[in-house]
Parts: structure tokens; sequence; C-alpha cells
């Protein structure tokens, strides 16, 4: 079985690299398995095509920025827990991506995000 610090830190590198670095390229080149199966709804299936849709929606958002808050891993999956703003005065949303690893590649992905509100019935926060 893969080190779980190993591979939590591949996959909070990977968002670094495509979301604050902008370099989707290069992060698929490098840690992105032969057989990517994306269950995102709005991302198509497949690396290349997963890849096309990433790089198109980073370049929408110049100002776009990932901060994880979170890293949990279990096996070989692993969940980050982030913040994601589209810009600096977007309130932004709470993001959880999960992964699963094989042969130190990612070679599935899920995500699901959730804006944050003005106000909350709470007093916690997202995060």
């Amino acid at each position: 079985m893969a080190d779980l610090e190993q591979n939590k830190q591949l996959v909070a590198s990977y968002l670094h690299q495509v979301f604050n670095e902008k370099g989707p390229a290069e992060a698929f080149a490098k840690y992105i398995g032969d057989k990517y199966v994306q269950h995102n709804p709005m991302a198509p299936d497949g690396a290349e095509a997963s890849l096309r849709f990433l790089t198109g929606f980073v370049a929408q958002f110049p100002e776009l920025r990932l901060e994880i808050r979170r890293v949990i891993a279990e096996g070989d999956l692993v969940v980050t827990h982030s913040m994601m703003t589209m810009s600096p005065s977007d309130r932004g949303s709470a993001v959880m991506d999960s992964v699963r690893l094989e042969a130190g590649r990612i070679v599935e992905h899920w995500d699901v995000a959730q804006a944050i509100p003005k106000s909350s019935a709470n007093h916690n926060t997202m995060f």
C-alpha cells in the first residue's frame, strides 16, 4: 500500500499546480493516469477531454485561487476540503475533491461545491 502522506501530498500538489499555478497541462502530464474516470457531470470523461475542460475553466478565471484546508487519505482515496474563489471579491465556495490513486497517479475524480452564503443559520464556518 502506498504511503498515505505521500498520496495526500501528491493530490495537494496536483490541485495547487492546476488552480493556483494555472498549469493544468503540466499537472495532467505529471499526476494523471492513462485511464482517467471523471464523475463531475459538467466535465467530460477521460484524461484528454477532462484536461481540455479544466484548461478552459481555469482560463475563464485568471484570479481563481484554491486554498486547501484539509486533506484526508484512506487506502487509495484522497479527499480535500478547500475554499475556491474566482476573484478577490468572490465570497467563495467550499469544495470537496475526492480522487482515487493507482500506481502513484490520479485515475478517478469526484467533486462537490457549495457557495459560501452571506449568512448562516449557525455561527460555525464552512471550514
